[in-house]
């Protein structure tokens, strides 16, 4: 997938749907866990170093699994490439389920399965094909 480097950058400084400072591991071998600022904006996770403004990476939450690993620990990894995994330690069990929920919620799979769901329930409610027509 092609992306312009200029409107990701705007896409970042946009409001988050969730932001904070939380340890991350990239899947590059010898990779540590370093403190990032993570923030979610749309369907993208964006990273950041804490003292700078400019994100170093994103990662588009589309054909992913977000998976619990451990305590306080929960994963991102792609479908075509399962073997290389991003991993993300929160201060907190509470703050890592809460991540889990909003990054599965961020992908356009979830919005169209949410939206089909939706209209079927409005039409076995009104019996109607189309309500919104």
């Amino acid at each position: 997938m092609r992306y312009n480097e200029r409107e990701l950058l705007s896409l970042a400084r946009q409001p988050a749907e969730k932001a904070a400072e939380i340890l991350m591991r990239v899947p590059k071998k010898g990779s540590v866990l370093k403190k990032r600022l993570v923030k979610l904006v749309v369907n993208f996770l964006f990273y950041f170093r804490t003292d700078e403004a400019e994100p170093i990476g994103a990662l588009l939450l589309e054909h992913c699994r977000i998976t619990k690993e451990e305590e306080n620990v929960f994963s991102i990894s792609f479908i075509e490439e399962p073997e290389r995994k991003y991993c993300f330690e929160c201060d907190s069990e509470e703050q890592c389920q809460e991540w889990i929920e909003a990054l599965k919620r961020a992908s356009y799979e979830f919005m169209r399965r949410s939206l089909i769901f939706y209209r079927n329930e409005i039409q076995k409610m009104t019996g109607k094909v189309s309500p919104l027509k």
